[in-house]
């Protein structure tokens, strides 16, 4: 928020309203929207709404805000998505009142609420490979549009495509400030043989 204040020069007390798209907001504590826009530095008068709808959070709190501005509710409103995997508490269900006999099962926050399908009891994994199987899509046309993926995103950062939508955030690390300016997962060594000795996670 701090860096899109400065890169489009706005001031603080000009934003209307910030909306957040947040999945895993167990153990983050109350509203993370307004925690992160108090902490930009934004007046404690701007309203902000945290939104979950899972993996469409980020997008549902842009189109929010779009409405609020249509509608002249706002003028201008900060939206975007936020979430820490890392920070995904492990948690324990049924011990507020006490255990009097029996084990208890820890689960990891981010699988049960990000990634776990509460309707059909299944990891959102399993629907991935499920919609492969109906659509016969085989493992080699997956590891080829894998291929080409990476390949795509290697080019973009090298050609330094990504530079102006990425800000730099500094982390603290045990040898010093580490500064995260671009994405970690593209990997440039991918190849078709090394996708193809990966085993599969689901199926």
């Amino acid at each position: 928020i701090q860096a899109m204040l400065a890169e489009k020069q706005l001031a603080p007390d000009a934003v209307g309203e910030v909306i957040m798209g947040q999945v895993l907001t167990g153990g983050a504590g109350q509203n993370p929207a307004r925690q992160a826009a108090l902490k930009a530095g934004l007046p404690v008068g701007v309203p902000a709404m945290t939104v979950n709808k899972v993996c469409g959070a980020g997008q549902k709190s842009i189109h929010l805000a779009a409405q609020a501005i249509r509608c002249g509710d706002a003028d201008c409103v900060i939206a975007g998505g936020q979430d820490s995997m890392t920070s995904a508490p492990h948690v324990i269900h049924g011990v507020r009142a006490g255990i009097r006999m029996g084990d208890r099962t820890v689960k990891d926050s981010m699988i049960t609420d990000g990634l776990w399908d509460a309707f059909h009891q299944v990891h959102m994994g399993v629907t991935a490979e499920a919609l492969a199987q109906r659509y016969q899509i085989t493992r080699e046309e997956q590891d080829r549009f894998a291929l080409r993926s990476q390949e795509k995103a290697d080019a973009a950062i090298q050609a330094g495509r990504f530079d102006d939508e990425i800000a730099p955030v500094s982390i603290k690390a045990r040898q010093g400030d580490v500064v995260i300016e671009r994405d970690e997962h593209p990997n440039p060594s991918t190849t078709m043989e090394g996708l193809g000795r990966l085993r599969p996670v689901f199926d």
